[in-house]
């Protein structure tokens, strides 16, 4: 059984996006298949596995009813707009509803040049998609919205990124991928009905009980960027290039290119390569967040209300509106993640203490909330044993202590709270050189299974806890699908 596609975007928005097909991989090949992802949508594996199927997902054959198409949009990269950005290494396939009845995109990465390449290939190598597939599946076990691949596949091509690597297609699924920048696109050029035509499908899409109402449709996007935003910061989340491009409409974490996730706590950590003055750092995420939601208010002014002064204050209330949503469901998670019940006059300072605490020292993000769980269980040496300087820590917890109470934190509570298992990065670098470099899966396939399930320890698994190795060095990411 094949697609069953309907594909709303290519039928109810024309002049949004190019018709286009992929390039024809000369010896498609399956490298990860997600069979639960196939399941949702009501996909046959053995279908998706099949000549047609591989065609299919690397681009160079559209199945029936498949209407692909590159999206055009445009976009903030690093403060400075560029007006024309969209699929240029991309295609969204179709669209297929799941067994939910919830519509979800079907979007190739690696497929080959579009009208939006601007010089590039349109190509990716296989790192960089298995980097993805691990990013979207450790998201999702966590608990934040994502996209998720459905599929990563080689092309039997070798790409040139620095030497000749083999080429991959990563087949990936979204609730859309409606982004501030394909507002900012038709916005950048007057085209006033076509933003108005942009809106009433993302509202339909997305907000359907919001028809005609603009405002509202901000600020649904911006309590769904809140909480977002709020659960990446929980788990020690770094995007690495928050352009409104990578914004999504859905509040889906979007293109997985140079993320990391935090090792030694700092507001101030950065991995990205290209991020050399941390615009995109850990602590600034919120902040960009908001100035990026400010850019999609300015494109619905014109819809939010007739008089300019009446938009601008409406649509400025809602944009202020974010932090104090922002800060509410970050400080509900890390109550949590610290085992504190209720809400106490003093818990931002205790959060924001033990924080600068574990800043000054570099203490292992992930590590240290596990550690205090088992403080909360009656162990108190694994979080003891993280501190050179012990003194501010035994300070923090006496204050701890009284918070949490006679009775204690509840330290199961705080372990379904706490990852035992992130994508570290010299875990990930070692899978990815494994398989990219010499063909094998098996360190991915090691890894992908704790990160499945991040808050269960399990036997077997004690290294994917650690930290990394003192010589694995200075970390960085790049820019890759």
């Amino acid at each position: 059984m094949g697609f069953r596609f309907d594909n709303t975007y290519a039928r109810d928005l024309d002049g949004f996006y190019v018709p286009w097909a992929g390039d024809k991989a000369p010896a498609p090949a399956m490298v990860l298949l997600n069979h639960d992802i196939a399941d949702e949508l009501g996909l046959d594996t053995a279908y998706l596995n099949s000549p047609e199927g591989r065609a299919a997902l690397t681009g160079g054959a559209a199945p029936d009813n498949a209407a692909p198409l590159a999206q055009a949009y445009a976009g903030h990269q690093f403060g400075g707009f560029s007006p024309q950005l969209g699929d240029g290494r991309a295609l969204l396939l179709g669209e297929v509803v799941d067994k939910a009845g919830h519509r979800r995109d079907i979007h190739l990465k690696g497929s080959g040049r579009t009208p939006f390449s601007r010089g590039g290939d349109g190509k990716a190598v296989l790192g960089p998609v298995l980097r993805e597939y691990l990013m979207g599946e450790a998201m999702h076990a966590l608990g934040i919205p994502t996209t998720r691949a459905l599929a990563a596949l080689t092309t039997g091509e070798e790409i040139n990124r620095e030497g000749p690597k083999p080429g991959a297609v990563l087949a990936r699924v979204a609730s859309s991928h409606l982004r501030v920048g394909t507002f900012q696109f038709f916005a950048a050029r007057g085209e006033a009905d076509k933003l108005r035509q942009l809106a009433d499908y993302a509202i339909a899409r997305h907000d359907p009980e919001l028809a005609g109402n603009y405002l509202g449709f901000l600020e649904a996007v911006i309590v769904r960027q809140a909480k977002l935003i709020a659960q990446w910061m929980h788990v020690g989340f770094i995007h690495g290039v928050m352009n409104t491009d990578n914004m999504t409409i859905s509040g889906e974490t979007i293109d997985y290119g140079p993320c990391a996730f935090m090792d030694g706590y700092g507001e101030d950590v950065v991995f990205s390569s290209i991020d050399r003055n941390g615009r995109y750092a850990y602590g600034n995420q919120p902040v960009i967040a908001q100035w990026n939601l400010a850019r999609l208010a300015e494109t619905l002014l014109g819809l939010i209300a007739d008089d300019e002064n009446e938009a601008i204050r409406l649509a400025t209330n809602a944009v202020n509106g974010f932090m104090p949503k922002f800060r509410e469901h970050w400080l509900t998670g890390m109550r949590a993640k610290l085992g504190l019940t209720g809400a106490q006059q003093g818990d931002d300072a205790l959060i924001a203490d033990i924080l600068e605490v574990m800043q000054d020292q570099r203490i292992d993000y992930t590590q240290f909330f596990r550690a205090l769980t088992r403080q909360a269980a009656g162990d108190s040496a694994p979080l003891h044993a993280l501190f050179s300087d012990g003194a501010s820590l035994t300070t923090w917890l006496a204050r701890w202590e009284i918070r949490v109470g006679p009775s204690g934190a509840d330290a199961a509570a705080m372990a379904a709270r706490n990852p035992a298992y992130i994508p570290r990065n010299h875990l990930v670098e070692a899978a990815l050189n494994a398989a990219a470099k010499h063909g094998d899966m098996a360190p991915f396939h090691k890894l992908l299974s704790a990160l499945m399930s991040p808050y269960a320890a399990r036997d077997g698994f004690e290294a994917y806890e650690l930290a990394a190795p003192q010589d694995f060095g200075p970390y960085q990411t790049f820019c890759g699908t």
